[in-house]
């Protein structure tokens, strides 16, 4: 796999049937090792290890409902509170992020309310913060550190 705009962390593979799958440590299991899930598993470990987000407070591909229609996030940070604090879309390397990501995101967080967003293909990385008030977001350099509530 290539090289990612982030720092280097250590991940467990395995290899069978002659797929290569990453071990993930929010989900306990092995998940075959595609582009996306490349990045997904570099973000989990940047959010654990840089932004020091606890591992019990980040949940990892799960399903929600939008207009009726299921889809799937990729990472959700939650508060100690339980709510959602920080939303992350993760595309393959090779996916130009552009307005349609910023829209799927922001479809999501209809539904989520969170007060972070961040979308990233790995090799580049945008972070928002909501401003539910005037019904937009505002870039940031970087999402804020973990602090307890």
């Amino acid at each position: 796999m290539q090289p990612l705009n982030f720092p280097k962390f250590s991940f467990r593979f395995k290899n069978s049937e002659n797929k290569v799958s990453i071990f993930d440590t929010v989900r306990k299991k092995f998940i075959i090792l595609q582009p996306e899930e490349w990045v997904r598993q570099h973000c989990v470990h940047y959010l654990m290890t840089e932004k020091k987000y606890p591992h019990s407070l980040i949940n990892v591909e799960k399903e929600l409902t939008i207009n009726n229609l299921k889809k799937r996030y990729d990472i959700v940070v939650f508060d100690t509170k339980g709510n959602v604090f920080l939303i992350v879309e993760c595309k393959a390397p090779q996916i130009k992020i552009d307005q349609s990501t910023f829209d799927q995101i922001a479809r999501y967080n209809l539904a989520l309310k969170a007060n972070y967003l961040m979308v990233t293909n790995g090799l580049e990385h945008y972070y928002c913060q909501m401003d539910f008030e005037a019904e937009s977001y505002v870039f940031l350099q970087d999402i804020p550190e973990y602090t307890r509530d």
